[in-house]
């Protein structure tokens, strides 16, 4: 047990202290459970990852450069593609990504 003051004035101030803390802290837990409910409905809301995309270089009609898996890390500026899409780039000398080696899950290499 911890050592309380005798008098009741200091005891009704720890009080008030006490239920200044516990509202803050009651707040801060609101706060963080509203923040982890819009991050849960923000996840269920987005859009499924592409299987396939190809990431085209900067510039307006600029080339395909890469071929990625869907939700690659390394894809910038890229867009969604069919496989046969994707297969028809690989085949056509577009660069698979070294990351996500989207050529190995098409099949092209084993």
């Amino acid at each position: 047990m911890i050592d309380l003051p005798p008098d009741l004035a200091q005891l009704r101030t720890l009080r008030t202290w006490h239920t200044m803390c516990l509202r803050e802290v009651d707040a801060a837990i609101a706060a963080a459970e509203q923040r982890a409910a819009e991050e849960d409905r923000g996840k269920a809301q987005r859009p499924p990852a592409p299987d396939w995309m190809v990431e085209r270089g900067i510039g307006q009609g600029a080339p395909p450069i890469e071929v990625h898996v869907g939700g690659c890390h390394m894809a910038k500026n890229a867009r969604a593609v069919t496989r046969e899409q994707a297969l028809q780039a690989l085949v056509a000398g577009v660069r698979a990504c070294i990351h996500c080696r989207p050529d190995t899950e098409l099949g092209i290499l084993e």
